[in-house]
């Protein structure tokens, strides 16, 4: 990892350097030469997708944790996911499986077709293997059951934008880490 003069991580920042001679620029603390660059990292752009209001209130709060992600939009059910997706163009959407006018399962399936540059993690009460087999099938990259989501949900997030697979610790996450793409 990147580290300043005083051997902050400059990564956690959104930033990147690289350390040379002779000072040039002075910003964030951190002294870098003509060569060296130092830039602000763009934000993980996030869709929210459960149709309880609570829990994308609690999603949304914990996402806020880490400066380097930004909630981008939210939904409520299937049908809203998919057209937001479309219009948003998110890096990554968080979504619910039991999701009313369209399940999760085949709204992942037509987000892949309208976003398809954006990576899907389920974000479920469902601790199925079974479902965690049939998300990996439509593309998801990562599966966190809900109530492994307060110690989960942002170690799953970063994985899954440094293009891994992440599944939570309930059997169905584990199950899905195990299984073959």
């Amino acid at each position: 990892m990147p580290k300043d003069n005083d051997g902050i991580n400059l990564a956690r920042y959104g930033l990147t350097a690289a350390f040379g001679s002779a000072p040039f620029v002075r910003q964030f603390g951190v002294e870098c030469t003509q060569e060296e660059t130092i830039r602000t990292q763009s934000f993980v752009r996030i869709l929210v997708v459960d149709d309880f209001a609570e829990w994308r209130h609690f999603v949304v709060e914990k996402l806020r944790e880490d400066r380097g992600l930004e909630v981008v939009g939210v939904a409520a059910d299937g049908v809203e996911a998919v057209l937001k997706a479309k219009e948003l163009q998110p890096d990554l959407v968080l979504l619910d499986i039991g999701l009313p006018k369209l399940d999760g399962i085949e709204a992942a399936r037509q987000i892949r077709k309208v976003a398809p540059d954006s990576k899907v993690i389920f974000l479920t009460q469902e601790n199925d293997p079974e479902l965690a087999r049939a998300a990996l099938t439509v593309g998801a990259r990562g599966y966190v059951v809900k109530s492994d989501a307060g110690s989960d949900l942002l170690p799953a997030v970063e994985t899954v934008m440094l293009g891994k697979r992440f599944g939570s610790r309930s059997s169905a996450g584990h199950a899905f880490t195990n299984l073959e793409d």
